[in-house]
């Protein structure tokens, strides 16, 4: 039978609809995907008979979805919707960056059979403009430090290995971040990934939580309870805090990273287990081996790939790009409307020294919208950062000094960036500033023309 006038015939389409680079889907009036063609397949890395028959944000988790979804928008406005930018978040925990537009779909008699959605991947624009930027980033972690990338460059590569893996780390640099990256990026993702700080327990408590127990192993124990080397099994098991674990239990360790078995209390069954180990820790423990605090045998099994964090004392490039992420995160999750940092309180955020890392930056931003009133965070809403690495001989009592306080640590912290970046426009990026605003900044600092 001949098409009606004016409509290519269905095979046509679908030919068409297989050819083209954009993904496409369809959606029935319920939001259930009716087809999903080669490109959206390739883009995403979902079959098509995964995402068929499953509503579209089950299947995409759009980032869309927060802020309304983009095809319910379609159906309420009864027009198209084009080129909206976004990100699709996969099973993986990797973002995809797309570009969509949507439209309705009706039949002969203008009644609505439901809606279209084409989307473009963007990754590759966005892989080129951080690296315009000096950025690099893999899964959440993102970096400008030379030190980080070094890291990130080969993580692909140990995620795919079966290796157990050491990452050492000052307190507060993302080893746990770093640790669930390298579990996304396994053949084990879709698998548990589970986290133990063995700090915080003792040994009887740590075996227990290890290994689990049989009913009436103790008082209190009234049934079974799966340890965590069973609950991770063919996934990711994290034991922070290594070095804090006793020699006594070091040797248990020892014996099921060897053996793949162990015992639960209270049981006599041997159980065998299948995860792959990421430790860490914030010690040298190749200098508690010398001390004779950790057992080197246990080292040698668990350090065959060795990863060391740089605090962020010795890579400050990434701290305003910390400080963005956080302003971002907490605009939006305490629904407040913060445009940005102040440069002098950015300038005196990359003079502390952050004993704390990540972790203490992160909670000094958090601390700077409770007390800003304003859409701007300014030096007053960082207590405790104002000064921080002030000589004494700088420090004035008055507290009418305040000023000139601040222009003493801005200069410090344009001259660090100077000597730092190898010029004045790389210091400009690396301030977060544009290079006209930070040349003003130097003349009326007395820093030259």
């Amino acid at each position: 039978m001949d098409s009606p006038k004016g409509h290519l015939p269905c095979e046509t389409v679908t030919t068409i609809l297989e050819s083209i680079s954009d993904g496409v889907f369809t959606v029935d009036q319920n939001f259930f995907i009716t087809s999903f063609n080669r490109a959206a397949e390739t883009i995403t890395g979902i079959p098509r008979d995964k995402a068929i028959g499953r509503r579209c944000h089950e299947v995409l988790r759009p980032s869309f979805c927060s802020s309304g979804c983009a095809l319910d928008r379609t159906v309420r406005e009864g027009r198209p919707l084009l080129n909206q930018s976004g990100y699709f978040l996969m099973a993986r925990g990797n973002r995809i960056p797309v570009s969509i537009s949507t439209a309705l779909l009706k039949d002969r008699d203008g009644t609505v059979q439901g809606m279209v959605e084409t989307f473009s991947d963007l990754s590759r624009e966005e892989e080129l403009r951080r690296e315009l930027q000096g950025t690099i980033k893999v899964g959440r972690i993102i970096t400008r430090s030379p030190l980080l990338r070094r890291i990130l460059d080969v993580l692909p590569q140990i995620g795919m290995s079966k290796s157990p893996v050491l990452i050492e780390g000052d307190t507060g640099t993302g080893k746990e971040l770093l640790a669930r990256e390298i579990h996304l990026l396994s053949e084990r993702r879709g698998k548990p990934f589970v986290a133990l700080n063995c700090g915080a327990l003792p040994d009887t408590l740590l075996e227990s939580e290890l290994f689990g127990y049989k009913a009436g192993a103790f008082t209190g124990a009234l049934r079974d309870k799966p340890g965590l080397f069973a609950t991770a099994h063919q996934g990711t098991l994290f034991l922070d805090e290594i070095g804090e674990v006793s020699p006594a239990f070091q040797v248990k360790l020892l014996r099921v990273l060897q053996e793949g078995r162990y015992t639960r209390l209270g049981d006599v069954k041997e159980q065998e287990t299948d995860v792959r180990l990421v430790a860490a820790t914030n010690k040298r423990l190749a200098t508690e081996v010398e001390r004779g605090n950790f057992r080197e045998d246990l080292y040698y099994r668990i350090n065959v790939v060795p990863l060391v964090i740089p605090p962020l004392s010795r890579r400050p490039e990434d701290i305003p790009l910390l400080v963005n992420h956080f302003v971002e995160r907490f605009s939006r999750i305490l629904g407040r409307q913060i445009q940005g940092v102040d440069p002098s309180a950015l300038a005196l955020l990359l003079t502390h020294p952050w004993k704390g890392n990540i972790r203490e930056l992160e909670n000094a931003v958090e601390r700077a919208f409770v007390l800003s009133t304003g859409n701007t965070l300014l030096p007053e809403h960082f207590p405790g950062i104002v000064g921080s690495r002030l000589p004494e001989g700088d420090l004035k009592e008055s507290p009418g000094d305040f000023d000139a306080q601040m222009d003493t640590a801005a200069r410090r912290v344009i001259q660090h960036a100077i000597s730092m970046a190898g010029s004045r426009q790389g210091a400009a990026k690396l301030l977060n500033l544009h290079r006209t605003t930070l040349y003003r900044k130097m003349k009326d600092l007395g820093l030259g023309s």
